[in-house]
Order: C-alpha cells, then structure tokens, then sequence
C-alpha cells in the first residue's frame, strides 16, 4: 500500500526536515516487508493567497485518484498508536492501493476537503504547528510498521 504525504508548506532545511527525512527513511525501510509503503511527500504552496480554499484546490491535486483520504485535523479521532498501526494493517489487508494523508496549512483543512475524507485524526486536543504535524505523522508512521513487523521500537 502505497502511503502519500500531501501537505501545504515547504519544510525548509532543518530540525523538523531531518526528522521527516529520517522518520520515512525508518518507514520506508520496516514496512516495505510488510507491503507499507513507499512513502511519498508532496508538499503544495499557495502563492496565489487563496486561503484554505485555495490550499484544498492544490491538495486534491496531489492526491492520487481513489485514493484512501485522511486528514490530520484537531477535530478528529485521537487514537493510540497500536490502533493506528491496525488501521494501516486493515486498509493494506483490505486491498487499500493509496492511503494519503493531508495537513493543512496554519488555518487548518478547508470544511469541504475535511468532509470528503474517509477519516480524520488528531494528535490530541491541543493544537500544533502543521509543520510538526508532519514529523510527528512521519514518526507515527514508523512506529506503526516498527509495531506490526513486531520491532522493539515501541514501548507500551
């Protein structure tokens, strides 16, 4: 199952990069033996000042058609991350092509993208910079595939 990353921003060089980068190299290496991944980042900028509407236009483009859509939203299910790495594990073995997930810029998802989606998550009730959303989503990712291969990474 293929898993894409679609995002507004540019993530420039620096901490948050190297752990994106380093999450889905992790990612990419445990779950390709699982049939996860690989992963793939698309990030999207509205230049043009479209506001969420305008940032929903662009994110919908870089999603791959049919694919499987979560958004990342404070809104949505907050879930532990054995259940998140089930969910992986049930779309994969449900013949899921392409799972992608969307962070959205600082104002968050457009309501009309949100609504089309098939899940929403969230990383708790507060709320955090959409470009630590990233590696934390990439970090989760990788926890994930480290918990179904069976891995010592995650502790519970």
């Amino acid at each position: 199952m293929r898993v894409h990353l679609c995002v507004v921003g540019r993530l420039r060089a620096g901490p948050e990069k190297d752990l994106v980068d380093d999450y889905l190299r992790r990612f990419d290496r445990t779950g390709r033996a699982l049939g996860l991944g690989p992963a793939c980042l698309t990030e999207v900028d509205d230049r043009k000042g479209g506001g969420m509407a305008g940032e929903a236009n662009l994110l919908r483009r870089a999603l791959p058609s049919g694919a499987w859509l979560c958004v990342l939203d404070e809104r949505g299910a907050v879930m532990s991350s054995p259940d998140f790495a089930g969910r992986l594990e049930s779309l994969r073995d449900n013949g899921t092509q392409d799972l992608a997930f969307v962070i959205g810029g600082a104002d968050g998802i457009d309501p009309a993208l949100r609504a089309d989606a098939d899940m929403a998550i969230s990383f708790g009730q507060m709320v955090w910079p959409h470009m630590l959303v990233r590696a934390m989503l990439c970090e989760q990712l990788y926890r994930a595939a480290s918990i179904l291969a069976g891995g010592p990474y995650h502790r519970a």
